[in-house]
């Protein structure tokens, strides 16, 4: 196990480094969806969400779908559809034991990123899964996410990145063989 020589171990430490946040990033934070927010989640056909358990466990989930997948149900709430996939459901346990989650919207060929944090449950309401139908078929459940902040992060962590460069990322078959399906 690696172990730092030059450890940081106070907050002190963090911002004697890396200086205080800019006001304007500072500012840019708000507690709701606001149209321009919107405008980009409406727009989004993949996301992010992170959640912890009871135990500090952490978990990160990608989900995607058409674009609007994520429905905007006011300017504080947000509904996710599930859909089957790996059915790990490590989200839903999570938020079972703690509503805390994050999420990240990523548009494609974008710089920019949304982030929203904010308490999750998990509903099953009849008429807000048939809102999320695709192709005439329901989700399982939906993640609620009531809103407590919201905000663009900037673009340069997908600039240096080459994220929307696909030749930056070497051929397919650098990727680990068992996550190659024939």
């Amino acid at each position: 196990m690696y172990r730092p020589k030059v450890p940081i171990t106070m907050a002190a430490d963090i911002k004697a480094i890396l200086g205080a946040p800019l006001p304007s990033q500072v500012a840019k934070v708000i507690d709701h969806i606001d149209s321009h927010c919107r405008a980009w989640i409406e727009r989004c056909p993949f996301i992010v969400v992170s959640s912890i358990n009871a135990a500090g466990d952490m978990d990160i989930s990608p989900k995607g779908d058409p674009p609007g997948f994520v429905k905007v149900l006011d300017s504080g709430t947000l509904a996710i559809p599930d859909r089957l996939g790996n059915r790990r459901v490590d989200t839903f346990l999570n938020v079972l034991q703690n509503p805390s989650v994050a999420i990240l919207f990523i548009v494609p060929k974008r710089r920019e990123v949304v982030r929203v944090c904010g308490q999750a449950v998990l509903a099953r309401d009849p008429d807000l899964l048939a809102e999320m139908a695709i192709n005439g078929k329901l989700p399982d459940l939906a993640l609620i996410v009531h809103v407590k902040e919201a905000f663009f992060h900037c673009g340069k962590s997908m600039i240096r990145s080459g994220m929307w460069e696909p030749e930056r990322a070497g051929a397919r078959s650098m990727v680990c063989r068992h996550m190659l399906k024939p």
